[in-house]
């Protein structure tokens, strides 16, 4: 859209912060007139690698406009701890939620019959780095309660001798950023007030997911049942993983139907669930240089899918003593650790992850029907399994 068009948009709106436009109002511009052209099969021909190039310019380009955000009130040293620390934590992961976002947003607005351009695309991808700074800063902190060691093959923020308990300050900055970007991209869009709902939601969910499973020290091994592992995980990971980039998507292409959001949920939060468990089983099965981070479940007292059903269900009562005296004491790597481990294997945990594994693909497959009545693509959510259908990190 050109540039003069756009302002005069903008400017026929009615939309106004005056409790907060200060020192100055929000700029009437298209905060992405200087973006370069965005990069997707949905335009031209191109490989994966130039679309994760474009995707990760965008992510450069946030962390240019957030430095800038604090640069007219801060000092230099902390304007540059800022850069430094968006740097060292939004970028390393796979990038599969924020990707998603723009694959989804793309295939639901096709769906719809509206065009598919650059600046929708861009839009899309600013949403999906908004979820990738929300994982960030949810990562930072979980490292910080959990104790771990290293994140995306190097150490914990937190573990930087300069930073300690700062990364939980950090935390909370990188969340702030994340709706400082939608209001800056957002503000003038009708569907501006659904963003900032979803994120708020979202966050909540996931921080009550956090609760659950942080209490998980301070009560026995007992009450670690599978139903607890659900409850944990669908709050946890799938409403930010798996719900929350779909339902991006549909926001943007202009889907209000609630009933069209309840058919997507379904789905998604049962592969958030799968992939918790998948999350789970290669925690204690995959060596670290390939699963990128040293699993702690067992040193953490995690309740995990491994342990609810080895515990519950497969342990012989000297095994589960053995528990009972080293899971969640033993630290990683110890021979106590090793054992546990030894004994999931023992207990061919593995055979009765891979018959989940087919019995959850079985069930999010035969939810297509609901999801197409609901005049939805069912492309999206093939979208999504083929990122963790029997992935190996």
């Amino acid at each position: 859209m050109g540039g003069l068009l756009y302002k005069k948009l903008q400017e026929s709106k009615t939309a106004s912060f005056p409790a907060t436009e200060w020192p100055k109002q929000l700029s009437r511009e298209n905060p992405r007139a200087g973006y370069p052209s965005y990069k997707s099969p949905y335009l031209s021909n191109c490989s994966e690698k130039d679309e994760k190039a474009s995707f990760l310019k965008i992510c450069d380009l946030l962390v240019e406009e957030s430095v800038a955000e604090i640069e007219g009130f801060m000092p230099e040293r902390e304007v540059k701890w800022v850069r430094e620390m968006l740097e060292y934590n939004v970028t390393g992961g796979k990038m599969n939620r924020g990707l998603m976002v723009v694959a989804s947003g793309a295939e639901l607005i096709k769906a719809r019959g509206m065009t598919v351009d650059s600046d929708t695309l861009t839009k899309l991808a600013v949403l999906g780095w908004c979820i990738e700074w929300l994982q960030a800063w949810l990562l930072v902190a979980d490292d910080f309660m959990d104790d771990s060691e290293t994140r995306r093959g190097q150490p914990c923020w937190y573990k930087r001798n300069d930073v300690g308990v700062i990364a939980i300050n950090d935390a909370f900055l990188i969340e702030m950023f994340v709706f400082k970007i939608i209001k800056r991209h957002f503000w003038s869009e009708p569907y501006y007030a659904q963003l900032v709902d979803l994120f708020m939601e979202t966050t909540f969910q996931t921080e009550c997911g956090q609760l659950a499973d942080l209490l998980c020290t301070n009560i026995t091994l007992q009450d670690f049942t599978l139903d607890r592992w659900t409850l944990i995980v669908k709050y946890k990971t799938a409403f930010y993983s798996f719900y929350c980039p779909v339902a991006l998507g549909m926001i943007v292409a202009g889907i209000q139907d609630r009933d069209a959001f309840n058919a997507a949920r379904l789905p998604l939060v049962k592969m958030g669930v799968y992939f918790q468990a998948q999350d789970d089983f290669l925690d204690a099965f995959q060596p670290p240089e390939l699963l990128g981070k040293i699993g702690t479940d067992i040193q953490d007292k995690k309740c995990g899918w491994l342990f609810v059903h080895a515990y519950n269900t497969l342990c012989s009562p000297e095994q589960r003593k053995y528990l009972e005296e080293h899971y969640g004491k033993c630290k990683v790597g110890s021979s106590q650790e090793i054992k546990i481990k030894e004994m999931y294997k023992e207990l061919k945990l593995q055979d009765m992850y891979n018959k989940y594994e087919q019995q959850s693909y079985d069930e999010i497959m035969a939810m297509r029907p609901a999801v197409e009545a609901a005049n939805l693509p069912w492309t999206v959510f093939e979208l999504f399994l083929k990122k963790v259908y029997k992935r190996s990190k």
